[in-house]
C-alpha cells in the first residue's frame, strides 16, 4: 500500500482522475519525447465521454502547446485494464512512430499503465482494516500511530502542507461569488450561506457553517481552483469541511488534525488499494462514499473515540453510500457532485455521534464494506461511471429554480 501523499495531492480541480490524471501522464510522456514534434493522444471510455465537461483535453493540450498535436476522442470503446484510458504516440518528423504508450488514470491523480498495478512504492506491509486493528491492539496504538510508523515523522509537513491547502480553499470558496464555468450556468452559493449562518444560532448555526465549507471547497474546483484530493477532486469538500469545522467549534490544535488527516488518509488508502476510488470504475460510491468514511473516522477520532468506534463510523460512511452512482451533468463536477460533498459531510457528524455512543461493536466490517463497494461498482452499468449516459445526466430542459 502506498504512502498517503499519493491520496493527498494539491492541485488544481475539477478532476483528479480527468484532469490531474491525464496532465500527468502527458507530462511523463512529453519530457520521454521532448525532441519531438509530432503526438496524438487518444482518449478511451469514461475519459472521451466526459472529457470536455472535466477539462481533460484543455489539461492534455497546456502540456503539448508547443507542439503538434492529434487529440482523439473515442467515447465508447473501453479498454479493458480501466476505463479511464489514454493512448499516447509520438512521431519524428518524416511522420514515423516513435514511442506509443498507453497509461490509466486510476483515481486521485494516480496513473499506471500496463506494466504496473500501482504508481509508486508500496510502504505499508498491513494493507487491511482488520490487520491494522489488531496491531493497534497489541501494540496499544492508535491509527495514526500506524501511520507514523510506515511514513516517518517527515508526514507532519507533508501533512501541514495539505492542511493548510485545505483551508485556503474554503477561505477562498467562500469569499467567491458569480456563476462557475460550464453549461449549466450554476451559481456559486457558499459566500451566501456564510452569511446566512452567520445569523443563526445553536445546531443550525453549527449545521450552516458546515455546508458553507463543503460547498466552498467544491465550489473551487468546479472552477477549477486549487484543492487537496480527498480521496478525488469530486470528492475534495467533505473532509475539509469536517476537520474546518472542529477546528472553529471546538477549537481543536493543529496538531490534532493533523492526526485526524493521518488516519482519514489511512482509510481512505485502504480503500483505494483494496477496491477504488474511482468513479469510472465504481461510480461516486467510490469518491463521495470513502470520503465521507474518511470524514467519519477522523471526526471521531477528534472526539476520543477507540480504534474501534473508529473503523465503526468509517463503515458506516462507505456502507451508507453503498450503490451511489456517478452521473455528472454535462459532464461538469457541479450536479450533482457539489451538493453531494454537502451531505456527505452532514453524514459524517451523524456517523462521528452513533459510533460514539456505542462501543464500537458492530457485524459488518469496513473490510467487508470495501469488497462489496467494489462488487457493486463492478457490477453498475457504464451508464452510472462517470459517462454522463445514465442517471441524473440523462435528464433534459435543466432550469434554475
Amino acid at each position: 500500500m502506498e504512502s498517503i501523499k499519493e491520496l493527498y495531492r494539491i492541485g488544481c480541480g475539477p478532476s483528479s482522475s480527468h484532469t490531474m490524471g491525464p496532465r500527468k501522464a502527458a507530462e511523463e510522456f512529453l519530457q520521454r519525447n521532448s525532441i519531438h514534434d509530432k503526438f496524438e493522444v487518444t482518449l478511451f471510455g469514461s475519459l472521451a465521454a466526459t472529457g470536455k465537461g472535466h477539462l481533460t483535453g484543455v489539461a492534455i493540450e497546456e502540456v503539448f502547446k508547443s507542439k503538434e498535436l492529434d487529440l482523439i476522442w473515442k467515447p465508447k470503446e473501453f479498454l479493458k485494464k480501466h476505463p479511464n484510458a489514454l493512448r499516447l504516440k509520438s512521431f519524428s518528423n518524416s511522420g514515423e512512430l516513435v514511442e506509443e504508450w498507453t497509461a490509466y488514470s486510476i483515481g486521485g491523480g494516480a496513473i499506471v499503465d500496463d506494466k504496473t498495478e500501482h504508481s509508486s512504492q508500496s510502504i505499508y506491509d498491513l494493507t487491511t482494516m482488520d490487520t491494522i486493528l489488531q496491531w493497534c491492539k497489541e501494540n496499544d496504538k492508535q491509527l495514526w500511530e500506524y501511520v507514523l510508523l510506515r511514513e516517518g515523522e517527515e508526514i507532519w509537513d507533508f501533512l501541514d502542507e495539505v492542511w493548510t491547502a485545505m483551508k485556503n480553499a474554503i477561505k477562498k470558496g467562500m469569499n467567491n461569488e458569480g456563476e462557475l464555468p460550464g453549461g449549466l450556468k450554476l451559481p456559486r452559493k457558499s459566500h451566501l450561506y456564510h452569511l446566512k449562518a452567520k445569523t443563526y444560532s445553536g445546531p443550525m448555526r453549527k449545521r450552516s457553517m458546515l455546508y458553507s465549507y463543503a460547498l466552498a471547497v467544491s465550489e473551487e474546483n468546479a472552477g477549477g481552483g486549487t484543492i487537496v484530493t480527498a480521496p478525488t477532486c469530486g470528492a475534495c469538500g467533505v473532509l475539509p469541511a469536517i476537520l474546518y469545522y472542529h477546528k472553529k467549534f471546538y477549537k481543536f490544535k493543529k496538531k490534532d488534525i493533523l492526526k485526524a488527516l493521518a488516519t482519514a488518509g489511512l482509510i481512505g488508502n485502504i480503500v483505494k488499494f483494496n477496491a477504488s476510488i474511482s468513479g469510472a470504475e465504481v461510480g461516486c460510491q467510490g469518491e463521495v462514499g470513502v470520503a465521507c468514511a474518511m470524514a467519519s473516522g477522523a471526526a471521531t477520532q477528534l472526539h476520543g473515540g477507540t480504534i474501534y468506534q473508529i473503523e465503526y463510523s468509517a463503515e458506516m460512511g462507505l456502507e451508507h453510500h453503498l450503490g451511489l452512482t456517478c452521473d455528472p451533468v454535462l459532464g461538469l463536477v457541479q450536479i450533482p457532485c457539489i451538493e453531494r460533498n454537502v451531505f456527505a459531510a452532514a453524514r459524517a457528524l451523524n456517523h462521528n455521534t452513533y459510533a460514539l455512543l456505542s462501543d464500537g461493536r458492530h457485524r459488518i466490517s469496513f473490510d467487508q464494506v470495501t469488497e462489496t463497494m467494489m462488487k457493486t461498482g463492478l457490477d453498475l452499468s457504464l451508464s452510472y461511471k462517470e459517462t454522463s449516459l445514465g442517471g441524473l445526466a440523462s435528464l433534459k430542459g435543466f432550469t434554475y429554480r
